[in-house]
């Protein structure tokens, strides 16, 4: 009776999913400098084809100013690079594999021109449109 509880242990055991192996990257290039004063650089690449640069510098407002790229690997085993720039406007990331806005209809410009004019004139509305 022993001998079977053990051996079904033992097919439990062996009958897991084992974690997936992962194949080793190596890094061929890793650069960094930091002056102490909020200026720092750094780069790193790997074998498998991800890699950044970052290029940072002290902000108007105190945060770090950032400019620089990273390198992903996309589902289908291209790559894509992402350009960005993080300022006091926050990240803003550039790239063909990011959505883009679709361009407003012609009558939106039309509206919005019309909505400056009614602000430049000192017109106001309310939350629910009607004029102050």
């Amino acid at each position: 009776m022993k001998f079977v509880i053990l051996s079904c242990l033992a097919a439990v055991a062996l009958a897991a999913p084992q974690a997936p192996r992962q194949p080793e990257v190596n890094i061929i290039r890793q650069e960094s400098t930091d002056n102490g004063d909020g200026n720092f650089r750094y780069s790193f690449a790997a074998d498998n084809g991800i890699e950044t640069e970052v290029v940072g510098t002290p902000g108007a407002e105190g945060q770090s100013n950032m400019q620089g790229y990273y390198v992903i690997a996309l589902d289908n085993g291209a790559f894509a690079r992402v350009e960005f720039v993080a300022n006091e406007a926050g990240f803003q990331p550039r790239s063909d594999i990011l959505p883009t806005d679709h361009p407003l209809p012609e009558h939106v410009h039309e509206l919005l021109r019309i909505a400056d004019e009614q602000r430049a004139q000192g017109i106001r509305f309310d939350e629910q449109g009607h004029r102050v």
